[in-house]
């Protein structure tokens, strides 16, 4: 789970997607503090952040050497301040690893649309990031591609942006509709395909922002025969917008939406990463800390104890029965396959006995690195997991049941 931060002039002029004509002045929060939002997102139990460096409106968070339009240009701190700098010794304080997302779309920028001369300046840019603020977990990219200033739109020379993050990040993941390392899961709603495969066919998708039926079912679902390893990750925010809005203080999702989300995105095989927008000093708001929290809370509370932890489990050819110490009630199953072989499971069927007969209690499509399966409340003395696949011999790494809280 990551948690991202949509900062930056739109904090300030309470738009979305800003125009590039915002004045600098504008951005200058009063109490920032980035200890805070890295100390919310440990309490809600993630284990990275991603900032938006640089969104739509080609505000820069960081002094660039190439564009006056940033911080150094704002009355915050004297024009001396680096929010980049703050937010990756932070996250690091906090035992968290930072990302960063870097906007190709530029609506301030006089070069965009010139494709040569605007690569030079957006990898200039990307370097900057890239060699000055240690290492990075995730470089996030979207598609995003309107026009600049000039009217003209930009092709983006996505190879170039590679090569510059492998050279200089070789251990950052690279996000993408595209990847080439995780893969956005086609919608904003926090929530993953059912199936959702790992794998995928690279020629579906062949670049980021390309539209289409079989674009959407690609990222959605995957593709068990893919020729390429590239696992989904959910994004969504805990408002209705990506930036913070005074107007949405009281539309917070709640703890219980949250955990929801965590059984759709994580639950289903894909990571989670939930935007949290920091208000106009510079802090995560109160509601959204609160609520952080709780959603951590109550997951720990939800999957620490394991009544399978002690059980007897026998592995048949295509099989698992865990015998339970003694019976519990559970309502949910938290599988995982062995995903350094592969992803092979295609369906499975969850039965318990509760000492009379098997029932069955659920079934599913996909497992993967992780599958969360709630079931109506059953006292179990057994519980038996069957696994089909036409793709290999399935191999679990765990079986674990829990009782979620009242």
């Amino acid at each position: 789970m990551g948690l991202f931060l949509h900062f930056g002039v739109n904090t300030f002029t309470d738009r979305e997607w800003g125009l590039g004509t915002e004045s600098e002045s504008v951005f200058n929060p009063t109490a920032l503090d980035a200890r805070q939002w890295a100390r919310a997102a440990r309490a809600g139990g993630f284990r990275r952040m991603i900032l938006t460096a640089k969104h739509h409106d080609g505000f820069c968070l960081w002094p660039s050497a190439v564009t006056t339009h940033s911080v150094k240009s704002s009355p915050w701190r004297g024009g001396t301040g680096d929010v980049v700098r703050e937010f990756v010794d932070a996250a690091r304080a906090e035992g968290l690893e930072p990302g960063l997302y870097l906007s190709p779309w530029d609506r301030h920028e006089p070069t965009y649309g010139d494709s040569p001369r605007y690569d030079d300046f957006y990898c200039a840019q990307l370097t900057e990031l890239l060699t000055r603020y240690g290492p990075l977990v995730e470089i996030w990219f979207d598609g995003a591609n309107g026009e600049g200033p000039n009217g003209k739109k930009q092709v983006y020379d996505w190879i170039r942006y590679h090569t510059l993050i492998r050279k200089y990040q070789p251990g950052a993941l690279i996000f993408s509709d595209a990847g080439p390392d995780l893969r956005w899961v086609g919608n904003e709603d926090g929530s993953a395909g059912d199936p959702n495969w790992c794998a995928v066919d690279p020629a579906v998708v062949p670049y980021p922002g390309a539209e289409g039926d079989a674009v959407t079912r690609e990222l959605q679902h995957g593709d068990p025969t893919g020729s390429v390893w590239r696992p989904g990750e959910a994004d969504v925010s805990i408002r209705p917008g990506w930036f913070w809005h005074p107007a949405e203080d009281a539309k917070v999702k709640s703890p219980s939406a949250l955990l929801d989300l965590y059984v759709s995105s994580v639950g289903r095989n894909a990571g989670l990463l939930l935007n949290a927008p920091p208000n106009r000093a510079g802090l995560l708001s109160d509601p959204d800390v609160a609520n952080l929290k709780a959603f951590g809370d109550n997951r720990a509370a939800w999957f620490t104890h394991d009544f399978a932890a002690s059980a007897f489990v026998r592995h048949g050819p295509g099989d698992v029965v865990l015998t339970l110490a003694k019976p519990a009630e559970v309502d949910t199953i938290v599988l995982r396959e062995e995903i350094e072989r592969g992803q092979m499971v295609e369906t499975f069927t969850v039965e318990t006995d509760d000492g009379t007969r098997w029932r069955t209690a659920a079934t599913g499509t996909t497992i993967g690195a992780k599958r969360i399966v709630r079931i109506n409340p059953v006292t179990a003395g057994r519980v038996r997991l069957g696994m089909q696949s036409s793709l290999g011999r399935p191999s679990l790494a765990a079986v674990a049941l829990h009782r979620s809280p009242a």
